[in-house]
Parts: structure tokens; C-alpha cells; sequence
């Protein structure tokens, strides 16, 4: 019970002045070393208060830096410093680099694994295989769960949901999200126990998908949904601070419709996924309103003569 109480509120117990108990003696029965009680924490030097200030401007800057790259930095600008010292007054300041948190691919090992389906698979147009992912998203008051679909040939981001726990009923969600649209071919994920679990496999064999799932260790056979969350983490949740899921929510939707419609890719030629992912309708159809919003997973879609139509992207 002693063990368990703060060594600072057991030094606030002990009295200099007690008429029978020595110093000596209150600090065994306190176990307390009794060198502690004549410890003065020193001052904080002006030059250490100045460095604090240049390492909290550059950690604003570069929230993903650890004390090393900071180190590197501040020796760049000419400061002749070690990373001990940049360590200790990063703790004294609490500054802590953003690094990966939570493991949201543990894989439960009493369910089924399916193969990688698409290795030398040359994915040509929308719809042929999608890819879902989960990524843990840290608020003051803890974790929310953001899992996402991304068309692989457009780069499009067909549906997203998001959950404060990582159950596969918020996964199942977000595809039928996407289904109410469109139907994919195929759907790659990790080897995350929401994605072997029966549920989800179930859910995807009843539409008559086929199920791909990541190696051990390849996050690179996912990489399009993996790079979609370090451009969102990048560009808009490590810039801006969300005090309410309903606000994340909002930033989430601002940013995919911004992604979607308006983000070019080089790897698209430098076209939208938007554009990409609906050509095929504009091919068909003649024209795609442009008034589509993040809400939907597709635009409506109007034949020449302006009369509308069902979309349908499912491809045989």
C-alpha cells in the first residue's frame, strides 16, 4: 500500500521538527532516500527556454519529427547541439512526434486467409478491384476508426465510414455505402481479423465479390488505400485540431470531396479520380452532371437528351 502512494506525497509527510522520530528514521518507514529531501530542482537556463521555443516552432512545422530529425535540423540552422539535450527539453516541453499508434491489422489466426489476387493483375478500368484499409485517427479523448474504399484503377474513394470501435459491422457499413452505387469485382484488404472474419467474408460472397488479402508484412499489395491516408494525415488531420467527432466528421468529408473531385494526380496524368473513375459514364452517356457531392458515391448521370438514367458502373 506504501508502494502504491506517490514518492512526492510521502516526502510531504515527513516533519523536520517531530519530536520523536528522527529524519533518518521517518525516511525508512516512508521509504523515502533521504537525500531527495534536500534535492532542489535547478533553474531553467534563459538559453534552454529559447531552444524549447525553436523546437516546439519546428515540431509545429514537422509534427512527425523525433528528437534526432530535430537534432538534425537545429544543427542545420547552426546550432552546435546533441540529441540528448534536444530529448530532454522535448520532455520538459511535452513535445512528442506523431507515430503510428494502435495495430489495426491483428489478425485473428482462427480465421481463414485468402489469397493475393492481384499480383500481375493489370487493373484497367473502374470497378475491377477495390481495396479497404482501417486507420486509427487520436483525439484528446482517445481513438476514432476511419476505414475507407478506393477504386485501385481511378484512385477514387467510393465510401468511408467511421467508428470508435474497430468492430467489422462499421466496415460492412461502409461497403454497403459503396454498393448502393456500384459493385467491384474484386476487394483487397489486410489480414485484419474484421476482414477474415465470417461476417465480412459472408457478405462479400453473397454479392458474388472476390476476396484478396495482403501478405504478411507486404503493406506495399495495399498501397493506394495506404498512401490515401498519408496524403488525408498530411494534408488535413495533423494541420487542424478536432474537438468533436462531429467536427472530424465534417473534416473527413471535406477532405474526400476535395481528394475526389478536385486533387490532381500525377499518376492520372494529372486528372481527378472523379474524372477517371466516371469517364467510362461520360463514354456511355455523353454527359455527367457536376453537381456531385461527397455525400454519394456517384453523380447522377443524364443521357444526351438530358433524360436520366440508372448509373451502373458494374462491369462484366
Amino acid at each position: 500500500m506504501l508502494e502504491q502512494t506517490p514518492r512526492e506525497q510521502r516526502q510531504q509527510l515527513i516533519d523536520s521538527d517531530h519530536a520523536d522520530l528522527s529524519l533518518r528514521r521517518q525516511c525508512e518507514l516512508l521509504k523515502v532516500n533521504r537525500s531527495t529531501l534536500y534535492y532542489k530542482a535547478a533553474e531553467i537556463d534563459a538559453d534552454d527556454i529559447d531552444l524549447l521555443n525553436e523546437i516546439r516552432e519546428i515540431w509545429e512545422r514537422y509534427p512527425f519529427y523525433g528528437y534526432r530529425r530535430i537534432t538534425k535540423e537545429l544543427k542545420f540552422k547552426g546550432h552546435k547541439i546533441n540529441r540528448k539535450r534536444v530529448q530532454r527539453l522535448m520532455q520538459l516541453g511535452g513535445i512528442q512526434a506523431i507515430y503510428p499508434g494502435p495495430n489495426t491489422s491483428r489478425r485473428n489466426k482462427l480465421h481463414a486467409v485468402h489469397p493475393y489476387l492481384l499480383r500481375d493483375l493489370e487493373v484497367v478500368r473502374p470497378n475491377q478491384a477495390w481495396m479497404i484499409d482501417i486507420t486509427y485517427l487520436r483525439m484528446r479523448g482517445g481513438f476514432m476508426y476511419l476505414v475507407a474504399l478506393i477504386d485501385v484503377h481511378s484512385r477514387y474513394i467510393v465510401s468511408w465510414s467511421l467508428s470508435n470501435t474497430m468492430e467489422t459491422r462499421f466496415c460492412i457499413d461502409a461497403l454497403k455505402k459503396g454498393l448502393v452505387y456500384a459493385q467491384p469485382e474484386m476487394i483487397n484488404s489486410d489480414q485484419g481479423c474484421q476482414f477474415t472474419s465470417e461476417d465480412w467474408v459472408d457478405y462479400l460472397n453473397e454479392w458474388g465479390i472476390d476476396i484478396s488479402m495482403t501478405g504478411k508484412g507486404r503493406c506495399l499489395d495495399n498501397v493506394y488505400i495506404e498512401r490515401f491516408w498519408r496524403s488525408f494525415k498530411r494534408e488535413k488531420f495533423y494541420l487542424n485540431e478536432y474537438n468533436t467527432v462531429k467536427d472530424l466528421r465534417c473534416a473527413i468529408e471535406e477532405y474526400i470531396e476535395f481528394y475526389n473531385q478536385r486533387r490532381w494526380h500525377q499518376s492520372l496524368n494529372y486528372e481527378t479520380p472523379a474524372e477517371v473513375y466516371f469517364k467510362w459514364e461520360r463514354e456511355a452517356c455523353g454527359y455527367v452532371d457536376a453537381s456531385f457531392g461527397p455525400a454519394s458515391a456517384l453523380r447522377d448521370v443524364w443521357t444526351s437528351h438530358g433524360q436520366r438514367i440508372t448509373p451502373a458502373l458494374t462491369t462484366a
